[in-house]
Order: structure tokens, then C-alpha cells, then sequence
């Protein structure tokens, strides 16, 4: 069987950051080191900060007094910010800095009076710490059935912004769908998804031209990872989101020749291998690598964790 790994896969540089800071602050600090909500949407990491000294709560109000506290990379809400300076927790924001732009194109439009909408997933970490950061009323839109719906008059100023792990195809079609309903709109180009999201989406579609199978590593939960799910099911390659090797069901290969692996930008190069081995228990594979877009993109980290 031959196996063809996308490229790029796995972790993005906001991600990369987002561990760091966690295993850097109980370097610097000690355990335990408390995190609001998972850094990143994957078990896998997850469990392994957890042995290091990391406690993971999704509330505040379980982080003890004076005790080093990480924002995740999905980002929060304001008035999770005040509630940790109001009981003056020494907190290490591990937002991404991709969504921070994102809360800060936000504010500029709210700021010139225009009504804001947000194309996300309702109840995700990131729209709800993104509508949680904007001074002002957000409309969110998950769907072009959701823009016709807005009850907006049509010459309403309005401005638009999305969530940074959307399907690129989709949100194309949501933007289209804004730009023709209101005369007055502004909003970020397609290209203003997260840089990450786009190179794995486009890797699929490559992967997909090669092979019968695709297999996703990455978390039931992951945003992103399920986008590459449904980019290999649009485009006819039946495709499964698996946690690692465990989840590999062998009736999934059957008359397959070629498997195609890729990584939600929250998934570990080890869980790609690990996919791997089990593809070995079941039979001889070959592997390649496709060529693609390199990716050299690095975020600073917060000041209090850099060395000097």
C-alpha cells in the first residue's frame, strides 16, 4: 500500500507557541501551572502537560488564588481578562496572535460605527472569546442561509470578520453571499483566514488527486482538522478523522491502494505515526512525502518567558 503524507501537516507556529508556553511556564514557575481551557484542541497534548504539572479548568473560579495562569491559543473573552486582573492572577496569554488580529480588525470596525458580523461556529472557544473581545454587538453567521436571514436594512454600514479555522471554500461563498445583500460592507480578504488553515486545506485537495483513502489525525473537536474531513468527503475520497492508530478501522482500506495522511494543525507529528505503524500491522506500506508549501512562519513568545 502506498501511504502519501500531506504537506504541510500538523503544527501550526500558533500552536508551536501555545505549548511553549505552557511547558516554559513550569520550567520558570514549578507545577502546577493552570490553563484556561485545552491549549489546543488535542488530547494527546493535552495529557502530556497534564503529567508535566499542567491542570486544565474551562472556569476561573477553579484557579486558586496567586497561582500562573495560561490563556489557551482559541483566545478570550474580555471579561475573562478582568475577572484575572480583578483577583490578580499572573496570567500568560497563549492566544494566537493570528486571532488577536483578528480581535483587533473587530474593534476598528466597531469603532467607525459599522455593525459587525462574525462568520464562525457558534459555540467554538474562538467566536466566543472573538465576540467576547468586540466593544459592541456582533452578528454571527455560520451559513449563506444565515446571511439571508439578517434582518440588517441593506444600506446599513456593515463590516465582516471570520473565524481563523474556517473552510476557505465556505467562507468564500458566506463573503459573497454578505457582498451581495449590503451596499455599504468592508471586510478582510480570503486570504486573511490563518495562513496555516489555508496550506492544509490546499495540501488535501493536492492529497486528494493521489489517493482512495484519507485518514485526518487530529481531535473530534478540532475545528480545523474536521475542515479536512470534509474538503476529502466534497471532493469524492472517503475520508476519516482519527485521534491516532487505535482508531483506524482495517474495512476502511479495503481496495484501497493509496492511503493519504494529513494533521489538524493541533496534531503532533507522533500521532501521524503512530497512524503509520498501524497501517504497517495491517500490511506492507511505502511512504512518501508530497512536496508543498514550506512553512517558516515563528511567533515571539510573552516577554515574562524569554530568556534575559
Amino acid at each position: 500500500m502506498e501511504v502519501f503524507l500531506a504537506q504541510p501537516r500538523g503544527f501550526c507556529a500558533g500552536v508551536v507557541r501555545a505549548i511553549e508556553i505552557v511547558e516554559r511556564a513550569l520550567e520558570k514557575y514549578g507545577p502546577p501551572v493552570y490553563v484556561r481551557h485545552e491549549i489546543v484542541h488535542n488530547k494527546y497534548v493535552v495529557e502530556s502537560l497534564k503529567k508535566k504539572g499542567a491542570v486544565f479548568v474551562e472556569d476561573l473560579s477553579e484557579v486558586p488564588p496567586k497561582a500562573v495562569t495560561v490563556f489557551s491559543a482559541h483566545g478570550v473573552a474580555r471579561s475573562v481578562e478582568e475577572e484575572a486582573a480583578a483577583r490578580d492572577l499572573p496570567v500568560l496569554n497563549a492566544t494566537c496572535p493570528l486571532v488577536t488580529k483578528v480581535h483587533n480588525q473587530g474593534k476598528r470596525y466597531i469603532s467607525k460605527g459599522r455593525a459587525l458580523i462574525l462568520i464562525g461556529h457558534a459555540g467554538h472557544p474562538e467566536v466566543e472569546g472573538t465576540m467576547g473581545q468586540v466593544p459592541g454587538p456582533v452578528l454571527l453567521v455560520q451559513s449563506v442561509e444565515d446571511v439571508a436571514e439578517l434582518t440588517l436594512p441593506v444600506d446599513t454600514p456593515v463590516a465582516y470578520i471570520t473565524q481563523t479555522t474556517l473552510s476557505v471554500d465556505d467562507t468564500r461563498d458566506i463573503i459573497g453571499a454578505l457582498q451581495a445583500k449590503f451596499t455599504d460592507i468592508q471586510g478582510p480578504d480570503i486570504r486573511d483566514i490563518c495562513y496555516a488553515t489555508q496550506n492544509r486545506q490546499s495540501a488535501v485537495r493536492d492529497l486528494s488527486k493521489l489517493v482512495d483513502v484519507i485518514l485526518v489525525v487530529g481531535a473530534a473537536n478540532s475545528s480545523n482538522s474536521n475542515r479536512l474531513r470534509e474538503i476529502g468527503t466534497e471532493v469524492g475520497v472517503a475520508s476519516y478523522l482519527i485521534a491516532d492508530g487505535n482508531e483506524l478501522n482495517p474495512d476502511w482500506l479495503k481496495d484501497a491502494k493509496a492511503v493519504g495522511i494529513t494533521a489538524g494543525a493541533s496534531a503532533p507529528e507522533v500521532l501521524v505515526d503512530d497512524v503509520i505503524e498501524a497501517l504497517r500491522r495491517i500490511g506492507p506500506v511505502s511512504v512518501s512525502v508530497l512536496p508543498g508549501r514550506e512553512e517558516n512562519i515563528e511567533f515571539r513568545l510573552p516577554a515574562e518567558l524569554t530568556v534575559g
